[in-house]
């Protein structure tokens, strides 16, 4: 790491020199301090990601500088991806908070939960419905998830797993004694269940359960007639990749769902993420030219009103603030937060988690633009709703924007703001 760290000042040096710029010339552009520079290229101070995007916009470097930053260490995935070789538990306490545990089948077994297998209240087994009353459970099945949904915008993620997972087992079951027809549309709708679960336990930071509710939803909709949402499952995976820092394993994924057979709509989403993890990779080209694709094809599929929504449903114009954030990434935080202030004006005020996040990454990019007062001012505006959602992604931008923040301690904004965003940090990441 410290030969890493060498190798990074030491070009970082030779293109300022090559510039003619000054460090504080430089670091007015990136808005660092002199010292801080300095002290990076005599490789006395770790690199962040950031700050080597902005100098490769600066210097013209075309991603060399951020190839230079060592990529994360990927956790190991889990040695068995096949559901049916772990069992997940749902825990009700007497107080009625909730969580959902992982065992092995075997451990399940010897403990004797094998009553708790399919998160059900009783042990009576489920008796065959009329094939009429199957239809109507989907119909009412349909309006739940629309309101659990709502719910997830205004209530942390935690709140809702428990009730997704519930659901969907419940789904699977009825599935079971349905006719056909009626076995295939219910089967549909737990799949979108499982895939909202997955989000959601991303959401609470828990990568491994997002997996498994993401490969669940998977099969799910492959059972009931709809592969689709197994390319899905790719893109999914990609964003819990990118999060996760593997940049070059959520390009691979995204690149698998993009040149794939499904849906125009599973594919825009495909090319966004293609289209982030070229902007943290320092790939403008690559970028502009998925964020376009993306567009194309986002704008032919056209919305079925049955069907939930995969993917963001609260963006008026989904593309914009994906690109708005890729140039965040790519080192052009003022043109970041020019296009992330106009698409954050359009969301809708009830969905807070949406507004939230959003709301954070426009004061990240002001912050990282030198717009610290301003910065500090919409930060402020974001805190209580992000309290309120608890989100785990959000908490890693509130963690950025503290960083970013803390190059400007002498400012009374900065200092006004700190307690109240530690506060929410930490309050964010109780899950």
């Amino acid at each position: 790491m410290l030969d890493d760290t060498h190798a990074f000042g030491r070009e970082l040096r030779r293109r300022r020199l090559a510039a003619g710029l000054s460090l504080e010339q430089l670091g007015r552009r990136v808005h660092y301090s002199k010292s801080q520079l300095s002290k990076v290229e005599r490789g006395l101070k770790r690199p962040t990601a950031e700050l080597a995007r902005l100098c490769d916009t600066q210097l013209d470097a075309d991603g060399e500088l951020a190839g230079l930053i060592p990529a994360a260490a990927s956790p190991p995935s889990p040695a068995d991806p096949d559901h049916d070789s772990e069992v997940w538990l749902m825990h009700v306490d007497k107080d009625g908070s909730s969580s959902i545990r992982r065992m092995t089948r075997r451990r399940a077994l010897t403990a004797g939960a094998v009553s708790a297998l399919a998160l059900q209240a009783g042990d009576a087994p489920v008796q065959p419905s009329p094939d009429e009353a199957a239809a109507t459970a989907a119909d009412a099945a349909r309006l739940i998830f629309d309101q659990l949904r709502r719910l997830g915008q205004a209530s942390g993620p935690a709140g809702v797993l428990p009730a997704l997972a519930a659901q969907t087992q419940s789904l699977e079951r009825l599935a079971a004694h349905a006719g056909p027809r009626t076995r295939r549309e219910l089967l549909l709708i737990a799949s979108r269940y499982a895939e909202y679960a997955g989000w959601m336990a991303q959401e609470c930071g828990r990568d491994a359960p997002a997996r498994w509710w993401t490969d669940r939803a998977a099969r799910l909709a492959d059972a009931g007639g709809d592969p689709d949402i197994a390319t899905y499952a790719y893109v999914r995976h990609s964003l819990i990749s990118l999060y996760r820092g593997d940049v070059t394993e959520a390009g691979r994924l995204a690149e698998r769902a993009l040149h794939s057979d499904a849906s125009s709509r599973i594919r825009g989403l495909a090319a966004q993420h293609l289209a982030q993890s070229a902007a943290v990779a320092g790939d403008h080209t690559t970028c502009m030219r998925s964020l376009d694709r993306a567009r194309d094809l986002l704008d032919r599929e056209a919305a079925d009103p049955g069907r939930p929504v995969l993917g963001a449903s609260h963006l008026p114009d989904v593309v914009s603030m994906f690109t708005g954030w890729c140039l965040y990434d790519l080192g052009r935080p003022a043109e970041a937060a020019a296009l992330l202030d106009r698409e954050t004006a359009r969301i809708p005020a009830p969905a807070l988690r949406t507004r939230g996040r959003h709301t954070v990454r426009r004061a990240l990019a002001h912050a990282a633009a030198g717009e610290v007062d301003h910065a500090c001012g919409i930060a402020a505006d974001a805190l209580p709703s992000v309290r309120l959602t608890r989100s785990a992604t959000v908490v890693a931008d509130l963690r950025r924007l503290s960083h970013v923040l803390g190059r400007h301690r002498d400012r009374d904004a900065v200092r006004t703001l700190a307690p109240d965003l530690a506060d929410a940090i930490a309050c964010a990441s109780a899950f």
